[in-house]
């Protein structure tokens, strides 16, 4: 892993030169063209060396376990399994608008983004049971706005299946195909107790033999405890598993801290087509 290190950082090195002869105008566009072609070449030696490292990990996987190379497939919820149909802060704004909420989308985000990183209550959970003192903490900083009917309002719109939509529209084909194939699924999330509702009201919850919730489990990603239930639900040791993610620290860390295998979504896995190719198992077109 060090030689594409140092390829990079020189690439950075000399486009950091580059991009200091341009202020000067001492840079040529025909060097601009060449540096471009060079970090284009690098970049794909590099790419071709991370794909000959997955080949080979995957070629050792097989050799342990045979052509399935995982016994369970653990996936994170939201930004993985689904996400919001619009924006947060859009419909925080558009609902609040008729209770007072003057803040525009991008000033929400910002507050809304700061209120969630900071400590809740001097708790480790953010989400316990279904996790109302928490939102209501998250809404309030957000907008401004504590009026308990706006807050309602919000709270139910979220446990509909219009405030949500699956991030791969193929992922019900998916599932099937992993099942069928003896791969145990499992939901890993951190969340409240909406979680299993709103699975079954997307129509998703038969996807799935496990579902392991913080605010159930009492801990939340990256704690390994969380990926140590699901593994137990689906009567899989921890190195059978792989899990999903679209977050780096809670997903990837908090998973392998657990001995499970784990990929990044949107970076190692696009879809879960891709996700069950690499467990070595096939998806026949509908």
């Amino acid at each position: 892993m060090a030689a594409p290190a140092l390829r990079s950082a020189a690439a950075r090195a000399r486009a950091a030169a580059l991009s200091g002869g341009r202020w000067l105008g001492t840079s040529s566009a025909a060097e601009t063209e060449r540096e471009r072609g060079r970090e284009k070449e690098e970049e794909e030696e590099r790419a071709g060396w991370e794909l000959s490292a997955a080949r080979e990990y995957y070629d050792y996987r097989k050799s342990i376990y045979g052509d399935v190379t995982h016994r369970a497939l653990l996936v994170d919820a939201v930004g993985t399994l689904v996400v919001p149909a619009q924006p947060t802060a859009q419909v925080y704004k558009s609902i609040g608008e008729k209770y007072g909420v003057k803040y525009s989308e991008d000033e929400i985000l910002m507050r809304y983004r700061r209120a969630y990183e900071q400590p809740w209550g001097g708790s480790r959970l953010r989400y316990v049971d279904d996790g109302r003192p928490f939102w209501q903490h998250i809404v309030t900083s957000s907008t401004g706005c504590s009026d308990a009917q706006y807050f309602e309002e919000l709270y139910q719109y979220f446990m509909t299946e219009k405030a949500w939509k699956l991030c791969d529209p193929d992922a019900e084909n998916v599932f099937k195909a992993l099942r069928r194939a003896g791969v145990k699924t499992a939901v890993v999330s951190n969340f409240d107790t909406r979680l299993r509702p709103l699975l079954q009201t997307l129509k998703c919850d038969h996807w799935f033999d496990a579902v392991a919730v913080s605010a159930e489990v009492a801990a939340e990603k990256p704690n390994p405890t969380i990926f140590l239930k699901a593994c137990e639900l689906l009567g899989v040791k921890p190195e059978e598993a792989v899990h999903v993610g679209d977050d780096r620290r809670n997903d990837i860390w908090g998973a392998r801290d657990a001995g499970c295998d784990a990929w990044l979504w949107g970076s190692d896995v696009h879809s879960f087509k891709e996700v069950a190719e690499r467990v070595g198992v096939e998806v026949a077109n509908k």
